[in-house]
């Protein structure tokens, strides 16, 4: 097969790195695959690293883009494409407006944000992250498939080192370490990391030595710096740290006591063998432990709590793992044993090839359908820019690719979990309780 795959950025991201790391594992089960790129990133020294073709857009100023339709389309003509793989909304309607439409190139969209987007059209077939999204959208026209995200687990491993990172930094080796791997966006991210920085000023407030490690870079890191700022002021020394973008994350993971994180970067912390509190957003945090993980395969490591805001809880949990370092080293290893047995790369690239041959291998829809979905679409992308330039109090426009409100909708329409597999051995049910 021919398969050209589409991350939305190639900016360091869970879904950008699921997409290469996919991409590549698939390419290794005997596939052409070349990644296309609206523009240049960090990441791509990474699709470098794996050996990937690099096609990168020579131009585009807004998304969707008519000019990346084209371009999309010229390449699936000149390579004799089999499917093009979009990841997330944008990606998607530009395949489905570009090489679906004018060529009848099958697309697959994945979307590993924490619900589906209204702009994806009802007849591309979908991948999603989680059981809880996937009952959600049952009722699309188009296949719903559950592929949870991958972690390779040789390259993310125990054995890394974060002693450079510790030196570069100039961490106190006699104090535990949090980290964060995350990008520094407003949705999603930014109230979860600042409830961290305060639950870390909360515990040396109580006397509990702890130092916050955040890496990552975004729109929202002026006001996370100002936060960390305030908490470092207070506690009278260095307790936060930003260390900013890097291009390779590992030795921040290896670097870790506990890692603090949602998504793809709960699975990287787990791969790592670290204890893990599951970070979300409206006040939630959930240590991974045997009495917790059923419900992380249902929601894929995101919750959404209360509405409240206190870092209390929080500080609890990493109160609780800091003083029993037994109890980490027990959550360590069940981390890496359950990512290993679920999550491990080798085991999504089966599912994904099989994804691929079946949506190959589909009727395409009718082409009526085709110019009926590109229009309504086209309306709701015109619309939601239309409430971008609204005065404030607008309602959230539709192209947030990570909607609160779709996972919202989706938590409430997708009912209760099924029954997961075994806990992995070595753990048992009768370990502690979760704080």
């Amino acid at each position: 097969m021919r398969i050209v795959v589409y991350p939305h950025t190639l900016d360091i991201g869970g879904s950008q790195l699921n997409a290469v790391e996919l991409a590549a594992a698939v390419r290794d089960r005997g596939h052409e695959v070349s990644v296309f790129a609206p523009a240049d990133g960090p990441l791509a020294d990474r699709i470098e690293d794996l050996g990937l073709p690099l096609d990168i857009s020579v131009g585009w100023r807004r998304r969707p883009s008519v000019s990346i339709m084209q371009e999309l389309t010229r390449l699936a003509a000149a390579a004799s494409v089999d499917l093009v793989h979009a990841y997330e909304w944008p990606p998607c309607l530009e395949a489905f407006g570009g090489p679906h439409r004018r060529r009848g190139v099958p697309i697959l969209c994945t979307v590993m944000s924490m619900g589906v987007s209204g702009m994806i059209p009802p007849s591309v077939p979908l991948v999603v992250g989680t059981e809880q999204i996937a009952a959600a959208n049952r009722d699309r026209r188009g296949p719903v498939t559950v592929i949870e995200p991958p972690v390779d687990t040789v390259s993310n491993h125990p054995g890394a080192s974060g002693a450079e990172l510790r030196a570069r930094l100039g961490l106190d080796p006699s104090l535990p370490t949090a980290v964060i791997v995350s990008r520094l966006a407003a949705e999603l991210k930014q109230e979860g990391i600042e409830r961290a920085i305060d639950a870390t000023g909360r515990l040396a407030a109580r006397g509990i030595g702890l130092q916050l490690v955040i890496v990552g870079d975004g729109p929202a890191r002026d006001a996370i710096a100002a936060r960390a700022d305030s908490v470092n002021g207070r506690v009278g020394g260095r307790r936060v740290f930003l260390a900013g973008e890097q291009r390779d994350p590992r030795p921040a993971y290896a670097a870790a006591d506990v890692v603090l994180g949602m998504g793809g970067s709960a699975l990287r912390a787990m791969a790592f063998a670290k204890p893990l509190i599951v970070l979300g957003e409206q006040g939630f945090s959930e240590v991974l432990e045997p009495g917790t993980w059923e419900r992380f395969l249902w929601t894929g490591f995101f919750g959404l709590g209360d509405g409240g805001r206190s870092p209390d809880r929080l500080a609890d949990q990493l109160a609780r793992l800091i003083a029993d370092p037994t109890l980490r080293a027990e959550l360590a290893g069940f981390s890496r044993r359950l990512v290993e047995e679920r999550f491990s790369l080798a085991r999504a690239a089966a599912v994904q090839e099989d994804v691929y041959r079946r949506t190959i291998a589909a009727p395409l829809p009718p082409r009526r359908r085709v110019l009926a979905e590109v229009a309504v679409a086209g309306a709701r992308v015109l619309g939601s820019k239309v409430r971008a330039r609204l005065p404030v109090g607008r309602p959230k426009a539709l192209d947030d690719c990570n909607s609160l409100d779709a996972m919202a909708r989706t938590a409430a329409r997708a009912g209760p979990p099924r029954a997961a597999a075994g806990v992995p051995a070595g753990v048992g049910e009768g370990s502690r309780d979760g704080a």
